[in-house]
């Protein structure tokens, strides 16, 4: 049986195609860091987040120098605190977890994005860099109003933020 030269260049090209696009899944499915929830932060108790030291309070708080700790809760249709405010040129990591149904935590115009399950605790960090305002939105549908379910993360100069946390952010 004889092949054509232009059959086995067609071959040729379609293996090398069809090796590419196995190659790119594959690399978008690991290389890039992308993981499931961690199992490394304790679970939580959704129906009872008022008994979770980290969760009773939504709040931030300053954990190093230029590090701050965000604890936030998710629920239809909002996020607590509201809004999240860090001082400028600051490394923020949001833990955030969900009191009632799956939610999607997405800082707008970072790279920050992470399904929110109740019962776990999805961990990001985001560099606040420059001051400003960035939307935060649910990109998980969660119900009727899930359309109008955003937050605001604040990025303020570091003597505004002493001033709206009364300087006791430790």
């Amino acid at each position: 049986m004889h092949i054509h030269a232009y059959e086995k260049l067609w071959l040729a090209a379609s293996i090398l195609l069809i090796l590419l696009l196995i190659g790119s899944v594959t690399y978008g499915a690991v290389g890039p860091g992308i993981a499931m929830v961690s199992d490394t932060e304790p679970a939580v108790d959704a129906g009872a987040l008022d008994e979770d030291d980290r969760f009773s309070e939504p709040r931030v708080e300053r954990v190093g120098e230029n590090e701050y700790a965000a604890y936030v809760v998710a629920f239809q249709f909002g996020f607590d605190p509201d809004p999240i405010v860090v001082p400028e040129d600051s490394r923020v990591t949001f833990y955030v977890t969900s009191r009632d149904v799956i939610h999607g935590f997405e800082v707008v115009g970072t790279n920050a994005n992470t399904m929110v399950v109740p019962g776990e605790v999805s961990e990001l960090t985001v560099e606040a860099e420059e001051p400003g305002e960035y939307g935060i939105v649910c990109n998980e549908y969660c119900g009727a109003a899930h359309h109008s379910m955003e937050g605001k993360l604040e990025v303020v100069s570091q003597s505004e933020y002493e001033d709206r946390s009364g300087g006791d952010d430790e």
